[in-house]
């Protein structure tokens, strides 16, 4: 009879003194792959830093693509676009809760693994928490589920953020 391997742990400061092309995710001692690098995924990434980079300092924001955020002890995520307070101290791994995070889908994404990501970032103190599908539906999560990204724009909870998909669909290229 055949029996699963398990994925080698490594330690977290392997994983911090590490680089990974694209960066890796860390989830309890096991290093987990993202997927990343289409076209429709590089151009909503692209599109949503433009429309929060044009407001940075109105907003009090700091805006940044695949920055590492450590969710708990053990756990540690890319988010594929992170808006972050601009009064917290600059962190190398954002340690406080980001205003938002973005996870754009790519084909290869699973529910599951999404699933659990986006209720770590929750877990985390995060409250607004989208996900964007290039080729789909837009969503929010909430409360442990996913709901219907609304079409009208609404302000990001505990900042001065504006979410517009509208004009962040015009900015896609």
């Amino acid at each position: 009879m055949a029996t699963a391997t398990q994925p080698a742990q490594i330690p977290v400061e392997v994983y911090l003194r590490t680089s990974y092309e694209p960066d890796a995710e860390y989830v309890d001692g096991v290093i987990e792959e993202r997927p990343v690098g289409e076209n429709d995924h590089s151009s909503w990434q692209f599109a949503i830093q433009q429309w929060f980079g044009r407001h940075l300092e109105d907003w009090a924001i700091r805006v940044r693509p695949e920055l590492r955020v450590q969710v708990s002890k053990r756990r540690f995520r890319v988010p594929d676009v992170t808006i972050l307070d601009r009064n917290l101290p600059i962190e190398q791994i954002a340690t406080h809760a980001p205003i938002a995070v973005f996870e754009i889908l790519s084909p290869e994404d699973s529910l599951n693994r999404m699933m659990t990501k986006l209720a770590d970032y929750e877990h985390m103190g995060i409250k607004t928490i989208l996900v964007l599908d290039p080729n789909g539906p837009h969503f929010r999560f909430v409360s442990g589920r996913l709901e219907p990204l609304p079409a009208e724009p609404f302000t990001l909870p505990g900042s001065a953020c504006r979410f517009d998909l509208s004009e962040i669909e015009k900015l896609l290229d």
